[in-house]
């Protein structure tokens, strides 16, 4: 769907919104996280060959806002796929970065027990308000997607790195109780410190934080083919590749363009993009980068091209 509801936004927040760099976000008010969640693991398993019964664990990162309190979707979830025989829990309270805890878990699980072989991870993307625009930041689209671990494949997560500042941990929220949903809308309780402040903070430590991923894996910046992000804004992506001297592959801008910000979604969707686009070849290695307002930092390397016995 093109991005209409700017109508209700007043003259500052339409000039940055017009400047993000997105010009439709896939949307479907008929469709809840966990139905996309389904459809995405779904097709996971499909692509795989594999029963959701053959599972060993099935991880959701959390929607940001569940349909119904002291529910489970992660159990509906599993009800709906037939997992009986999955250990099933959800993780989050990272936003976007909310994907790297999965993973951290999925690697764990799979150290912790050689008989478990698969471990699904999957998310539900859905705004948390009706407004789909977050000022100053993105559009926020709709999507599932699903990730299958495995002790082997063609993408290796090699080395992962996380890091949190809980100072921010309230900058953006939703205003909700006693009000109808209608008027729930995300809001930046300090714009200028998220324009400056975490900005500055964003800077340096993802800086630090790709300098020391690649000393431990003893390679350099040129060893690496190819850097993705997460889909904000055009103007992210300028400051991270003024900030890291790197340059983001063409996939991102695409799928920025295309459907805005997908949360915890966003940095699979554009490496199986470069992927799929043959921005990246088999053996290349990857660095995906995730950034969260609440805050949180992440970085992820991985290897293209399949290699047996390797999580």
């Amino acid at each position: 769907m093109p991005i209409t509801d700017v109508r209700t936004l007043d003259e500052t927040e339409r000039r940055t919104c017009d400047g993000l760099g997105i010009d439709t976000v896939r949307a479907d008010d008929a469709l809840s996280s966990v139905t996309l969640a389904e459809r995405a693991a779904r097709r996971a398993l499909e692509q795989a060959g594999l029963d959701a019964r053959d599972l060993g664990a099935l991880v959701m990162v959390e929607s940001r806002v569940q349909e119904r309190f002291l529910s489970s979707e992660v159990t509906r979830l599993q009800h709906l796929l037939g997992a009986d025989n999955a250990t099933t829990f959800s993780v989050g309270g990272l936003g976007c970065v909310s994907i790297t805890p999965a993973l951290l878990t999925a690697r764990g699980l799979l150290a912790a027990d050689p008989a478990l072989d698969h471990v699904l991870v999957v998310h539900g993307s859905k705004p948390a308000a009706a407004l789909r625009y977050r000022h100053p930041v993105t559009v926020n689209g709709d999507g599932g997607q699903a990730l299958l671990l495995s002790r082997s494949g063609r993408i290796r997560v090699l080395d992962i790195a996380q890091l949190t500042n809980g100072r921010y941990w309230d900058l953006f929220h939703i205003d909700y109780r006693d009000r109808p949903t209608a008027q729930w809308r995300e809001q930046c309780t300090e714009p200028s410190t998220y324009s400056f402040r975490l900005a500055m903070e964003t800077r340096n430590h993802l800086s630090a934080m790709l300098d020391d991923l690649l000393r431990r894996n003893g390679i350099g910046r040129g060893d690496v083919a190819g850097f993705v992000s997460q889909n904000l804004s055009a103007g992210s992506f300028t400051f991270l590749e003024d900030s890291l001297d790197i340059e983001l592959l063409p996939a991102c801008r695409e799928n920025l363009r295309q459907y805005g910000h997908l949360g915890p979604n966003d940095v699979f969707l554009n490496l199986h993009t470069a992927l799929d686009r043959k921005e990246l070849a088999p053996g290349d290695l990857a660095v995906l980068i995730n950034v969260s307002p609440v805050a949180a930092w992440s970085l992820l390397l991985v290897g293209t091209g399949s290699q047996e016995d390797t999580a």
